[in-house]
């Protein structure tokens, strides 16, 4: 509602390709496509130590990079349904039970203020709507949250994300996941935020089925199994 009210005021662009219409025809076709036909297994290269089984539903380019930074940086909020239908496919991907428990991988209380919204809880809650419409049962559980500040992400190789985000998860575990854990998020570069965010789980005992992602990098070298 809010970007449709924002488009009448002061006309966005297409959030994929810049063009005319906020949305256009064929940036929206080409995230869909990404739904039907996800990219499937992949992982980034080199492959992290503890790093989940993991799928995508797309590389990282094109209308799915413009509507992923749209969605998580501009605002674009309308997005998150297409994303989170792209989301499930690379769940699906994974082929798990039908029961499911998605957990987002948090981000820093200063990046959610500083973005007025949680990208990777909104998609996984886009997700978890799509995956219900399929017969899944599925809860989204926040149980990760951040112990310490980090650096930004952005720049930094394998090695240094790694070390960036080393014990920097933590969980908030009230009572156990009721199904298999799904960890979810928006893209898969060097694969630094999903094995801490795995590492963490296990500490508390919890088994994660595998990770999903929008996404992969192909310049991280994430790259089809």
């Amino acid at each position: 509602m809010l970007d449709a009210l924002l488009d009448l005021v002061l006309p966005q662009p297409c959030a994929g390709c810049g063009g005319p219409g906020s949305w256009c025809a064929s940036c929206a076709e080409e995230l869909a496509a990404a739904a039907r036909h996800p990219l499937g297994w992949c992982r980034p290269s080199p492959v992290p130590v503890g790093f989940p089984p993991a799928a995508a539903a797309a590389a990282y380019g094109g209308a799915v990079r413009g509507a992923l930074l749209a969605h998580k940086e501009r605002g674009r909020l309308s997005l998150a349904r297409p994303l989170g239908a792209a989301l499930a496919a690379a769940v699906c991907c994974l082929e798990p039970p039908r029961r499911l428990v998605l957990v987002p991988v948090p981000s820093s209380r200063a990046a959610v203020r500083a973005r007025g919204h949680d990208h990777a809880r909104r998609l996984a809650a886009a997700a978890a709507k799509a995956l219900v419409q399929q017969g899944f049962s599925v809860s989204v559980a926040p149980l990760l949250g951040l112990t310490r500040r980090t650096g930004d992400q952005a720049g930094l190789g394998a090695r240094q994300r790694a070390g960036n985000l080393a014990g920097a998860m933590t969980t908030r575990l009230a009572v156990r996941p009721d199904g298999a854990v799904v960890l979810v998020d928006d893209l898969m570069t060097t694969g630094a935020s999903l094995t801490e965010a795995g590492r963490a789980l296990a500490v508390s005992g919890v088994v994660v089925h595998g990770a999903a992602t929008v996404a992969a990098t192909a310049r991280r070298g994430a790259h089809r199994l």
